[in-house]
């Protein structure tokens, strides 16, 4: 099994483009004016229900779950609201479940320690993500991938949970990780290369690790594996398969 390397990416104004960038910009765009065209007329936007891991260790099912200042707002499904600071919550992910799951690819003998390998100069933020892999023994390919999967290299990425940066820190990661500036990269990058190693030497497994990475290690402990969770498992897949190797990227 090939590692992934720079010759397999392809660059566009030094960041990864797909393989049709203007159909994919044309697919976008419609979205987009479509969403604009439903708010307009009133409709609203429904949230897909969420899984909400704790820092303790609980697990809650939730209708939603989003940042609001130092707070996570978590709307439950038996109705009603409830506010914890952020840095107790682990994970938020969306509760959907594929009937037939796709098969998760095979990472045994993906080597994710660190090589020393080089990452081209037009890769977003490469010394940065180098020297960041090094400090926490991971293959820098794989810290690239799971950037790439994570923020597509947007330093001011922030999603509705509150996971932020290069490496998507929850805020209870990044005070574990005594991140001070979520947006800043390089300590984005050493905290989000930090915990994806401490996965890594927790579960002894690449795969298990990115599950975790997602998930929560919490959830990977519950189902003894890779959770069932379709925002889980398309990540695992899309890692695995740009680090690893493989056509398949989706």
């Amino acid at each position: 099994m090939g590692l992934f390397n720079s010759t397999q990416l392809k660059f566009s104004a030094g960041v990864f483009a797909d393989e049709n960038p203007g159909r994919e910009f044309e697919k976008t765009t419609l979205l987009r004016i479509v969403v604009a065209m439903m708010l307009a007329l009133g409709f609203s936007m429904p949230s897909e229900a969420k899984i909400v891991t704790f820092t303790d260790g609980r697990i809650l099912k939730v209708n939603d779950a989003y940042l609001d200042g130092d707070a996570i707002v978590i709307e439950l499904r038996g109705g009603g609201t409830m506010r914890v600071p952020a840095t107790r919550v682990d994970r938020v992910i969306a509760d959907e479940v594929d009937d037939v799951p796709l098969p998760i690819p095979d990472s045994s003998e993906c080597p994710w320690a660190w090589s020393n390998e080089a990452v081209p100069d037009t890769m977003p933020f490469g010394k940065e993500i180098w020297a960041a892999a090094r400090s926490a023994d991971i293959h820098p390919w794989l810290l690239v991938s799971l950037v790439r999967a994570e923020s597509n290299f947007d330093t001011m990425a922030v999603s509705r949970a509150g996971a932020t940066g290069l490496t998507q820190l929850m805020p209870s990661t990044a005070a574990d990780r005594g991140v001070t500036n979520v947006f800043d990269p390089e300590q984005n990058l050493r905290a989000g290369a930090g915990y994806l190693h401490a996965m890594l030497e927790r579960f002894e497994s690449l795969t298990l690790a990115l599950a975790a990475y997602n998930a929560g290690p919490t959830t990977v402990d519950r189902y003894d594996g890779v959770p069932p969770y379709r925002e889980t498992r398309n990540y695992v897949r899309k890692v695995t398969k740009w680090f690893c190797g493989g056509s398949d990227e989706s």
